[in-house]
């Protein structure tokens, strides 16, 4: 049975599914063993704000943990937007012009997005990544609404592991031939032009969102992507967050050097030189350890938002920096033929790809990445 997660509710309904979802999901979590707070306390797990689609007001978290659900309804008698993208996006682009502001300026996770039907109300749920999935009317709410949490839990439950342990205790310009080679290999993933992102957000967005967008999220283009180079047994260097990987320059801000991760604090441990104020590290450094941690053979891993025919992917789309899509992605490289020149899909974000090297990773995907990532739930 999945963990006990803490849930409550803000916000007062405005169409008449709303209040019936919420009462709905509140039943079903009770009965799975979660834990409803009418005062949330600082660390809740889970809020579902809900919201007007008009105006829709948010929900600011107070901890990185919290998981924020929006709960709208559609204005049925509101005509419905017309809109051709230049890219597909699994036939949902009327939808996704809709609900995609709204998970922005509501400051959401995840929108649950209502639409009246002759047979029931169809609930939609839409990602940051521009996943879409449905949950249809179905023959009984309590058939209905296990489907909802079948989908909607293991993501909104996963742990984030991103915070940092800074150790001082690098000597001052420290860097050896691996940190090189991570400077170059930056080099090359920059020139493979798959920034600033695999999915049309422009067509969805007004210019004002956007910077809203990159803010909220931290994504942009040059936070996209990340690499890492093993020093030893223990410790591998990796790009910062949120640096050009085009430009890695300084041990301790562009490239770090991680060497553990604390599972009591949930954090990463990074060495950094005295007297420099580091950058963090990449989310995704959780993931790159346990494939270092478990394969001696792996000698680098390069991450990318951009797609592979034939990858076998994860199952679930679960946030990136959460130790559950590190242990979904370790699983993957383990069951790899080759766990050092695995190539592992992760649902609605991207590659990772093990390797020996670097020059080994880059020649086998150069000439096979696509810009644009399936998304599904």
């Amino acid at each position: 049975m999945m963990s006990s997660v803490t849930f409550t509710f803000v916000g007062e309904a405005h169409g008449r599914f709303q209040q019936w979802l919420a009462d709905g999901v509140r039943r079903v979590l009770v009965a799975r063993g979660h834990r409803y707070c009418p005062k949330p306390p600082r660390d809740i797990r889970v809020v579902f704000n809900i919201i007007d689609a008009q105006r829709p007001r948010p929900f600011r978290r107070r901890t990185q943990a919290t998981f924020v659900v929006a709960i709208a309804e559609a204005d049925t008698a509101a005509p419905q937007p017309a809109v051709r993208l230049r890219a597909p996006l699994n036939g949902h682009q009327p939808l996704l012009k809709v609900v995609y502001p709204l998970l922005v300026r509501s400051l959401s996770n995840l929108v649950l997005y209502i639409i009246p039907g002759e047979q029931g109300p169809t609930v939609y749920g839409v990602t940051p990544e521009l996943g879409c999935y449905t949950i249809p009317p179905a023959e009984s709410d309590e058939r209905f609404f296990a489907q909802l949490y079948e989908r909607l839990l293991p993501v909104a439950a996963s742990r984030l592991i991103i915070n940092n342990i800074f150790v001082a205790d690098l000597p001052p310009g420290a860097g050896d031939a691996q940190a090189e080679q991570l400077r170059r290999a930056g080099q090359r993933l920059a020139a493979l032009s798959l920034l600033p992102a695999p999915f049309p957000l422009e067509e969805l967005l007004s210019p004002a969102l956007m910077r809203h967008l990159y803010r909220l999220y931290g994504i942009g283009g040059l936070s996209y992507g990340n690499l890492s180079i093993r020093r030893d047994a223990t410790s591998f260097w990796m790009s910062a967050s949120g640096v050009d990987k085009g430009n890695l320059q300084h041990i301790g801000r562009d490239i770090l050097l991680i060497t553990g991760y604390d599972a009591n604090q949930s954090a990463m441990v990074v060495s950094v030189p005295p007297q420099v104020e580091p950058r963090r590290a990449s989310v995704d450094a959780i993931e790159h350890w346990l494939v270092y941690h478990e394969h001696p053979e792996v000698g680098a891993i390069v991450h990318v938002h951009a797609w592979m025919d034939g990858v076998s992917s994860t199952a679930i789309n679960y946030p990136c920096g959460t130790i559950e899509l590190a242990q979904a992605v370790a699983e993957l490289v383990r069951q790899a033929p080759d766990p050092a020149r695995a190539v592992v899909g992760l649902k609605n974000h991207g590659l990772t790809i093990t390797g020996p090297d670097m020059d080994d990773i880059f020649a086998r995907i150069e000439e096979r990445l696509l810009r644009q990532i399936p998304m599904s739930f």
